[in-house]
C-alpha cells in the first residue's frame, strides 16, 4: 500500500498555473510536470531537455517556473 506522503500532490503543482514566472519550485514538482523519476529529471537536465536548477543553499535546489514553462512549451511544439 502506498503511504499518504507518496500520494500527496505538492501545493506548488496544484497551483502551478497561478505561480509567477519568477517563482521557484523543488524537484518533486519537476518530477510531476515531466512525469518522471528523480534520476530522469537529472538525465533531462544533463541532456538539456529540462532547465538547469539553481542552488539556493548547499542542500536546497530549485527550478525557475518561467524556465520550466518555456521548456515545456518548446517540447509541445
Amino acid at each position: 500500500m502506498l503511504s499518504s506522503k507518496s500520494q500527496s500532490i505538492p501545493e506548488a503543482l496544484k497551483n502551478f498555473d497561478q505561480l509567477p514566472d519568477a517563482a521557484n519550485v523543488r524537484q518533486p514538482v519537476v518530477q510531476a510536470l515531466y512525469a518522471c523519476s528523480a534520476a530522469s529529471v537529472w538525465r533531462g537536465v544533463n541532456a538539456g531537455r529540462i532547465p538547469k536548477p539553481r542552488k539556493l543553499s548547499p542542500r536546497t535546489t530549485c527550478w525557475n517556473v518561467g524556465e520550466l514553462r518555456a521548456a515545456l512549451n518548446a517540447f509541445l511544439r
